[in-house]
């Protein structure tokens, strides 16, 4: 079965001979499905599909992490500053999340700006030009139009080749589910260098008056450079990638529309409600305890799912490197990983949640700190709205 320029593609590929999320192939596919439970209250009964020793990989190309950037705003918001609006205080916010600081963005910043310079920063480390980029993925629950901001993004690099580029919406999920598309594409054969950028700007969906969530967040940008390998550099060793909609009562931020009157068209009443009222998102409404909850639970399974895709174990970990939302999320998973503390990345404390960007604005600092080495394996996860969880063991350079 071929797509309408002529060729197999991957997921025709995958549906007819078994091959598994982590993109290994899985004979057992062919005669039996593997099996996720869950219940209408939520995340809380997940159960991951058993181990398996994996077979080797299908797949004709491999990709590897080159490059890295990031950037952040001027403007610095810490404890002390939000004690002034919010009835709040340093000591309440570092104990109970781990943040310090927070960058916002303000006067003629742009989340699009931001983007622009980590994509920038993560292409010269890797040293590709922008007209050497086949595809740009911005991961992104806050671009600037409704209709995204990828392609603005391809502008201003100064792509002449006019690559493709577009959105990823999947909260504080969305860069790992980038990362894991852009390996997709470039094992599909057609793509070479396929930039991945997480870029938020959750301030401005944050209520300020309300201190359990303004605390949280900050806007921020981070990207890499994936590009294509043989088969045999390959460094994306496994994922693990799920979605749970029942959880999204506990983090959301959903469209509503403005007051307004009711319209008629015509004499019968038939039409009430036309034209419709402009639309809106309300502030990000969350259960903290209830995503706590989800986080502890469900990324040391997602992590476990993805090493034993690998073929890994605890030990092959060099780095742990996860969604930066809360301090304690990061140090409940790292103990039930069995990840000694000086083997975790965290930046939590300096810029808050920034959603998308987290994960690769850690990383990018991590990189250019030297403290992650080429060639070291890093276990990564993200988790947030929708609710969405994923991992990937993968390794640096």
């Amino acid at each position: 079965m071929a797509n309408a320029s002529g060729f197999l593609t991957p997921t025709m590929i995958s549906s007819s001979i078994g091959i598994n999320r982590s993109g290994f192939f899985n004979p057992d596919a062919i005669s039996k499905r593997v099996r996720c439970s869950t219940t209408s209250q939520g995340v809380e009964s997940f159960s991951p599909p058993e181990s398996r020793v994996p077979n080797p990989r299908l797949v004709s190309k491999g990709c590897k992490l080159v490059g890295c950037g990031s950037a952040v705003p001027q403007l610095q918001i810490s404890n002390d500053d939000l004690a002034k609006i919010v009835d709040t205080n340093d000591e309440w916010i570092s104990a109970r999340t781990g943040i310090r600081n927070r960058r916002i963005l303000t006067g003629n910043e742009s989340l699009t700006g931001l983007a622009v310079e980590a994509a920038q920063k993560a292409l010269q480390m890797a040293e590709v030009e922008p007209d050497d980029v086949d595809l740009i993925l911005l991961c992104t629950s806050t671009a600037e139009d409704l209709f995204g901001g990828a392609p603005q993004i391809q502008k201003a690099l100064g792509c002449k080749g006019n690559p493709l580029a577009f959105d990823i919406t999947a909260a504080c999920s969305g860069f790992l589910l980038g990362l894991v598309s852009a390996s997709c594409y470039i094992r599909g054969g057609a793509f070479k260098n396929v930039l991945v950028i997480g870029a938020d700007s959750l301030s401005r969906y944050v209520d300020w008056t309300d201190r359990g969530t303004c605390i949280l967040f900050g806007d921020a940008a981070g990207a890499v450079l994936v590009q294509a390998c043989d088969s045999e550099e390959d460094g994306l060793f496994g994922f693990d990638l799920h979605s749970d909609g029942n959880g999204n009562r506990h983090l959301n931020a959903a469209a509503i529309q403005e007051n307004g009157s009711d319209h008629a068209l015509g004499t019968n009443g038939s039409a009430l409600g036309f034209p419709p009222n402009r639309s809106s998102f309300s502030c990000i409404k969350m259960n903290g305890t209830e995503v706590f909850r989800f986080a502890v639970s469900i990324v040391p399974q997602t992590i476990e799912a993805s090493l034993a895709k690998a073929g890994l174990g605890h030990s092959d970990i060099d780095w742990l490197l996860l969604h930066q939302a809360n301090q304690r999320i990061i140090d409940g998973v790292a103990t039930r990983l069995e990840v000694p503390k000086d083997r975790v990345i965290s930046n939590l404390a300096n810029y808050g949640n920034t959603s998308a960007a987290s994960i690769p604005l850690a990383l990018d600092e991590a990189v250019r700190s030297g403290k992650v080495k080429q060639g070291q394996t890093i276990a990564t996860a993200g988790f947030g709205a929708g609710l969405t969880w994923g991992s990937a063991i993968l390794r640096w350079g």
